[in-house]
């Protein structure tokens, strides 16, 4: 028998997950699919055939809606006379002295009027048309009758296209552009037009090609020290190594959305998550996902589950033996799955191997929803119409693309997204810098089309999880089971995670809640590092068990404190830590790479 080590080996230290542990990861089995029939594969090209015009949207869904405003109003008169005496109240010529609104004047409320140029004639006529046709819009698709969602979806739509044909995107109603010609003698004007051929050709230009490979991953961005760990066929999971000669003793597991790369909480050093949270001295993990490809179409929301999130938690038990538990994080869609982990957990019984997972001392949710019934204007895209759509485009290729996500997200943003980004771009020849966000915003991911069309159904439009109806292991959960203390963020601008969504999370569960409402958007408002300017945030905590306060109310009556919230939020691991412990780095010999690893490079031609 062999002696046992004298010293504090490696291998006591770390025990590597077993064999079995890593067969068991390993060994998911693709269900049976159905055979498409010929007559259903004839539907799904006809269905799909618009994809290229439609930009991944529903043209049945879009026609369900305008029909439904527009047989309500045509059965309407009363409406009709309504109306009718707008139109002619907007269409009269004001004066100036009773009728003009404040509003028209420099201190525009919209960004695009802002300039002092919009003041002179005859561009103030026309930005105060344009603001006319806004109010009778408004008006116009307010019709008694019409489902929410159709409303709702013809209010949306209506807006963006208005936003298409509002005077600040064309040239000949543009007084900035105007002056801008003027001022560089046409060389602005004339460099948009290069920089318009060079998006319509898709031929890269010698800016851009300058550019190319300033944020590399691995070398610019996703830099933080670290090893790869553990893998299986969905995940890898990487340690970082510490920066600090003590560290607290529960480490913390990240898990990000599937939907993205990881590296959006490991941007550049200054920018880092990942490297704050280190250098506070925290011993931290993180889930990178497989980009997945058309053969792991059959992946399932129960795989996502079981092989990312349950095996990663087993992995850092086993990585940290008779330790005090985890400080489980998750971001956005990550967190929600974290979530569902959490609740399924606190159940009596569990989850198959609960005896080999560690305990969640605090949960964090950064941008995460777990309450889906007001999910925002991302909601619009989201029901049965779209989801068959949906599902019939990723039958015939095995996943979603980047790209055919990124168009819908444009929609709910297009007039910074697109309009007014193609305005500076192709009229005053402004391309927008290159930086570590925009960077990682291009490199798109994958989703596949199983586990696509389950978190759709299940998530957004059941909302099964905050009904207490989502099923792990064929037993619902419910995070009414949830006991331990949550730090959950939610960003002012967020158009994916709208905050009074996540917020809603205080209605589901009553443990400590300590809830941060911060500025910025849903990337913008997570990734806020110390010494960011013009950032703020809101913070309070509701005790375990304490009473109901309306989101609005709890905003209203929150200080707001200058800076980032991270500091706050590290105030807080700590306070629920136990003490600090001399830090050792990973055995080399126990590591299956270095950070950042293999999957966060899968790239594909979407």
């Amino acid at each position: 028998m062999a002696a046992a080590p004298k010293d504090n080996s490696p291998v006591t230290l770390y025990p590597a997950p077993t064999r079995r542990q890593q067969d068991d990861a390993l060994a998911w089995t693709e269900p049976p699919r159905a055979a498409e029939l010929a007559t259903q594969a004839l539907d799904r090209l006809v269905h799909t055939a618009s994809v290229p015009q439609q930009a991944g949207i529903s043209p049945i869904s879009l026609a369900l809606a305008y029909l439904d405003w527009a047989w309500h109003l045509a059965a309407s008169p009363g409406k009709q006379l309504e109306l009718l005496a707008l139109a002619m109240r907007l269409t009269r010529r004001a004066e100036p002295s009773d009728e003009a609104p404040a509003s028209i004047g420099p201190a525009d409320e919209d960004p695009r009027f802002r300039h002092e140029a919009w003041t002179h004639w005859p561009f103030n006529e026309w930005r105060l048309g344009f603001r006319q046709g806004q109010s009778f819009c408004r008006e116009a698709t307010q019709v008694s009758g019409m489902t929410v969602h159709h409303r709702d979806l013809t209010q949306f739509f209506a807006r963006q296209w208005l936003d298409m044909m509002a005077p600040p995107n064309w040239l000949a109603s543009n007084p900035v552009v105007w002056r801008d010609i003027l001022e560089s003698n046409g060389a602005h004007l004339a460099q948009g037009v290069l920089n318009w051929l060079q998006d319509v050709s898709g031929l890269p230009s010698s800016a851009t090609q300058a550019h190319d490979g300033h944020f590399r991953v691995g070398r610019e961005v996703a830099v933080t020290p670290g090893k790869v760990v553990y893998k299986n066929h969905l995940i890898e999971l990487l340690r970082f190594d510490p920066q600090t000669a003590t560290v607290y003793a529960e480490p913390l597991l990240i898990v990000p959305s599937w939907i993205m790369k990881y590296y959006i909480l490991d941007l550049s050093p200054r920018n880092s998550l990942v490297r704050y949270l280190v250098g506070q001295g925290h011993t931290v993990y993180m889930l990178s996902w497989r980009n997945p490809d058309a053969s792991d179409r059959d992946l399932s929301m129960d795989d996502y589950l079981r092989l990312g999130v349950l095996e990663a938690l087993r992995a850092v038990a086993a990585f940290h033996p008779g330790g005090p538990g985890v400080h489980a994080v998750g971001y956005c869609l990550g967190g929600t799955l974290l979530a569902i982990v959490v609740a399924a957990l606190a159940r009596p019984g569990g989850v198959v191997g609960s005896r080999d997972l560690p305990e969640i001392r605090t949960v964090t949710l950064l941008a995460a929803q777990t309450d889906f019934s007001e999910p925002g204007e991302l909601g619009l895209f989201i029901d049965e119409s779209q989801i068959c759509f949906l599902d019939n485009l990723t039958r015939g290729q095995g996943y979603l693309t980047g790209r055919q996500m990124a168009a819908s997200f444009q929609f709910l943003h297009s007039r910074e997204l697109v309009w007014t980004r193609r305005m500076r771009e192709y009229l005053l020849g402004e391309r927008e810098p290159e930086s570590d966000l925009t960077a990682w915003n291009a490199d798109h991911t994958r989703m596949p089309a199983r586990m696509h069309h389950e978190y759709l159904t299940s998530l957004y439009l059941n909302n099964a999880l905050a009904n207490s109806a989502y099923r792990v292991e064929g037993r619902a959960v419910a995070l009414a089971d949830v006991r331990a203390p949550m730090f959950v963020v939610g960003t002012l601008r967020d158009h994916i995670s709208p905050w009074r969504s996540v917020y809603q999370l205080h209605r589901l569960c009553d443990p400590e809640i300590t809830f941060v409402l911060t500025s910025g958007g849903h990337n913008a408002g997570i990734v806020s590092e110390p010494g960011h300017a013009h950032r703020h945030y809101q913070i309070n905590t509701r005790p375990a068990h304490g009473s109901w306060t309306d989101p609005d109310q709890w905003q209203a009556q929150t200080a707001v404190q200058d800076g980032s919230w991270w500091p706050a939020w590290q105030h807080w691991l700590a306070s629920h830590s136990a003490a600090r412990q001399k830090a050792r780095p990973f055995p080399d010999r126990l590591a299956l790479g270095d950070a950042p690893g293999d999957y966060v490079r899968q790239r594909y031609p979407d």
